[in-house]
């Protein structure tokens, strides 16, 4: 499937004997294998932290004799060949999805992959990143589309005032896990976007997921006016002009790549209604290169192209002027022998058609394999676009559902991972979501499994303050900061995490509802809590800035002691020392506006207990003894308030303090082996892909196969 020119590598030259290093760096495999991650740390420690956990950083600044040092080293030379044996054992497996579909192309507006990789914003992303990884831990032939976005996400700093400035973190190219893409002349590989005027043109770059290619379209380039160099320079951009040319840009644009490039894929898997575009370059694809009629290619895109919808609200979706279309695809339309009427109807909302294109319901017009990411989600969305989609029976409903899962590897601790091995072998990655397998949780020792609790709190809390420490060194920060910021944070104590994107519907600030009881369930002498918030909110999201601004004030009061922090500058590193350290994991959208979540997936398979609402995934997953649920629908701020507290006084903290003569709180352990056992499977990536192999891959595969219509 993946026939792409040669490559540039940005890696320096090494010595023949760690030639191997340049292949595992350049490949995100290693983020989720630790032996592959311990290899560069075990090469120079120091450097493996100052370059942020970056290979590529590292081995740029590295010297020659330094290197060489390496080869002579006995132990240092076992482990790397033992891991580029991994490695390659891995790249050359032939093994595959038993039902093996045809080749997917995958859609999608962000990747979270890496923190050295700064091309996500959240739990989207993050999502997209997990189906990469599994794709190419089964095998599946799958190749991805996405943005550069060279300016990145935007860093978070807090002020003393508490209020969110943002910067810019651009990715440096140079020193990133990434390659150019170029073509015969050794140049870098550029395509023009069909139909733009002026032209628009994208370099391409990209991205190893282990057995997965990343394909990342870039309009930072000299060919392009300075306007139009900025259409990929940062994520979802506020501009609704400069989003629309964004969006054609990553459709229209990112097929012509695969067009270009020779990719053969025959199923096409958008991933929110930001790449939603493609539909009708795929329509023109099928026109020209199959010589189908109108009618019969848009037929055929309807049936092999897949359509998944996060959204649970019609205002959160993407909607264009028609006169803004019209301006950008008056050519395209008539090039495909269109109507205008025709084309525009395509993203008409029958319940507001006035209101513009709107790119979620063009993706459920041109897609009839329609998915939203939970069950709960599946009812929301159903009802949402009644009236766009179209009626069918109970047995083939028009919107479907797969519960988004979480990629076990990638976000299970070192130290669990260990014991998993040591339990299951080198291969559980195999057998992941076999429910009976996990049954082995129940044989870990209660104090092993509290010790390993314990030291991934003292490790996260040693992180933060680091992090403090590091500020005040550079900047010289004000005490009260510093307390903010979590500086005063104890490992000994009940911990509760919340980290997730800063937005109203989100409400980041519901435990802080009443002050006064809070303060109690905080500073209480025998059984005292301390919370740790982390999350970025929008940068044209004032309400969402407002209530960080909230949260971290309220940290600074000298009521509470310094128990309760404002992590800065929450991303995937940040994210992984919270899940294994906090003692709980606190979700409370108002309902229903949580289309799934994953958070609380990983957090869960790290023995971190859920304390949620009953909405998104939760209510699939929780079964009394695996975690808490509180709270109504519809959500009511005062009441879940109350409910929490309650939750929290009368049984949460009780239940944590309970211990046995050795310190060990058994009942507490009991609820995190429970969820250790009834989640990962169940949640896992594996569990995802093989429910959208079983309702949507396999079966369009099957269709194309049976009329003949493979390309």
């Amino acid at each position: 499937m993946n026939k792409d020119p040669s490559i540039n590598i940005a890696v320096p030259e090494l010595p023949d004997t760690l030639s191997g290093l340049r292949e595992i760096a350049l490949n995100l495999w290693w983020t989720w294998n630790p032996r592959g991650k311990n290899l560069f740390k075990l090469l120079n420690p120091y450097l493996w932290k100052e370059s942020n956990h970056n290979p590529i950083f590292m081995l740029k600044n590295m010297s020659e004799e330094e290197l060489q040092k390496a080869c002579e080293n006995e132990y240092f030379m076992r482990e790397y060949h033992y891991v580029y044996d991994m490695f390659q054992v891995y790249m050359n497996d032939t093994n595959v999805y038993a039902d093996e579909p045809l080749p997917i192309a995958y859609f999608c507006a962000e990747y979270g992959l890496h923190h050295s990789l700064p091309i996500y914003s959240g739990g989207l992303g993050f999502l997209a990143g997990d189906i990469l990884k599994e794709a190419s831990d089964m095998g599946l032939p799958m190749v991805g589309i996405g943005f550069m976005y060279p300016k990145g996400y935007v860093r978070q700093f807090i002020g003393t005032d508490g209020w969110q400035n943002g910067a810019e973190e651009p990715i440096e190219k140079d020193v990133a896990p990434i390659e150019r893409v170029v073509d015969k002349e050794r140049n870098h590989f550029t395509i023009k976007v069909p139909f733009v005027d002026p032209p628009v043109y994208a370099s391409v770059w990209k991205i190893n997921v282990g057995r997965v290619t990343l394909y990342l379209l870039d309009t930072d380039i000299e060919k392009n006016d300075p306007w139009d160099r900025l259409i990929s320079s940062r994520l979802y951009t506020s501009d609704i002009n400069q989003r629309l040319r964004q969006q054609i840009v990553l459709g229209i644009g990112g097929y012509r790549v695969l067009e270009e490039l020779g990719i053969e894929y025959s199923i096409l898997h958008l991933n929110e209604g930001h790449p939603a575009f493609a539909l009708f370059e795929r329509v023109r694809s099928f026109m020209e290169n199959e010589q189908l009629d109108l009618d019969t290619a848009i037929e055929k895109v309807k049936k092999s192209s897949v359509f998944t919808t996060h959204t649970p609200l019609q205002a959160a979706t993407d909607v264009y002027h028609f006169d803004l279309i019209s301006a950008s695809f008056k050519e395209y339309w008539e090039k495909l022998g269109m109507s205008k009427e025709r084309f525009m109807s395509f993203g008409l909302n029958p319940d507001d058609p006035n209101a513009g294109f709107n790119m979620t319901v063009l993706g459920l017009n041109l897609c009839e394999n329609r998915n939203a990411v939970s069950k709960k989600h599946r009812d929301v969305s159903a009802g949402i676009w009644e009236h766009v989609l179209p009626k069918t029976g109970e047995k083939h409903p028009a919107m479907d559902y797969v519960t988004n899962g979480v990629h076990l590897p990638t976000w299970i601790s070192d130290e669990l991972s260990e014991i998993l091995k040591s339990s299951l072998g080198d291969k559980w990655n195999l057998i992941q979501d076999d429910a009976a397998l996990w049954s082995f949780v129940k044989d870990i020792k209660n104090k092993k499994l509290w010790n390993i609790k314990k030291n991934s709190k003292v490790t996260m809390v040693n992180y933060i303050r680091e992090r403090v420490r590091i500020k005040y060194a550079q900047e010289g920060i004000d005490p009260l900061v510093a307390i903010a910021e979590g500086v005063l944070l104890d490992p000994d104590i009940l911990t509760i995490g919340f980290a997730r994107r800063m937005t109203s519907y989100k409400r980041p600030d519901l435990i802080l509802h009443d002050l006064s009881r809070l303060e109690k369930i905080l500073n209480n002498r025998e059984k005292p809590v301390q919370i740790i918030f982390a999350g970025k909110a929008h940068p044209s999201d004032m309400e969402g800035k407002k209530r960080l601004q909230h949260i971290f004030k309220t940290a600074q009061d000298s009521r509470f002691r310094g128990r309760i922090a404002f992590v800065e500058d929450y991303g995937e590193h940040v994210a992984k020392y919270l899940l294994h350290g906090v003692d709980i994991w606190l979700n409370n959208p108002q309902i229903p506006m949580e289309a799934c979540g994953t958070s609380g997936m990983k957090a869960s398979l790290n023995g971190t207990l859920h304390l949620s609402v009953p909405d998104g995934w939760w209510p699939e997953a929780y079964n009394g003894k695996n975690g808490w649920a509180f709270g109504e629908e519809p959500s009511d701020d005062a009441k879940d308030a109350q409910a929490l507290y309650e939750l929290l006084e009368k049984e949460i903290v009780p239940l944590y303090y309970n211990t046995d003569s050795n310190g060990v709180p058994n009942g507490w352990i009991a609820k995190m082996k429970e969820a250790m056992m009834s989640i990962p499977p169940k949640f896992s990536a594996r569990r995802m892909m093989k429910d959208y192999l079983q309702k949507f891959y396999i079966p369009i595969s099957k269709n194309l196969q049976q009329t003949g219509e493979t390309s």
